[in-house]
């Protein structure tokens, strides 16, 4: 996910003596600071693992790699990714390589939603971001790290698609076609 930006908002303004809103100038700017942050999920049991980079490259991928490999001892490993250059980049293929454990299978391009990471995504930037500001990459890093916490204590497995609908459901769809 990324790049997070860490952007810090004035205050917001107040009114004029003669009843007017005052309109505060805009500040935005792209800083120097991006955070790239770096997630997994493993759907078996809905635990996750983030990681903050200062770049989206390849060296960065491969240390998520490494701690997705040292979190999961044992076992084959199956990595579901998309298509991004740093995922099949030389390096990245190098290394998994030497890893014979770790398996990358690639999502077919325009096909997102057979990703259940996204889904994942959308709770975490809520848990993570929503209504708060960050003046330096640190504040990034320590909401991440928070939301994945957070996360991880009420984790439970993932399944893809929609849930079974409810006897209740059916017995009022019964009752509107009689």
């Amino acid at each position: 996910m990324g790049p997070v930006l860490p952007r810090s908002f004035p205050p917001a303004p107040g009114w004029s003596p003669n009843g007017h809103r005052i309109k505060a100038p805009l500040e935005y700017s792209r800083g120097l600071e991006k955070t790239w942050i770096y997630g997994e999920l493993r759907v078996r049991d809905g635990k996750e693992l983030t990681r903050c980079a200062p770049a989206r490259n390849s060296t960065n991928y491969i240390e998520l790699l490494k701690l997705i490999e040292a979190d999961n001892p044992t076992g084959d490993i199956f990595i579901i990714t998309d298509n991004l250059s740093s995922h099949n980049s030389l390096e990245t293929r190098t290394w998994l390589a030497e890893h014979p454990r770790l398996q990358h299978v690639f999502i077919p391009k325009g096909a997102c939603w057979l990703n259940l990471q996204e889904g994942w995504w959308r709770l975490f930037r809520r848990d993570t971001f929503a209504g708060q500001s960050f003046a330096n990459p640190s504040e990034i890093d320590l909401a991440r790290r928070v939301a994945t916490a957070q996360l991880n204590a009420r984790a439970k497995p993932w399944v893809w698609g929609r849930p079974p609908k409810t006897r209740r459901h059916y017995r009022r769809l019964f009752s509107h076609r009689i």
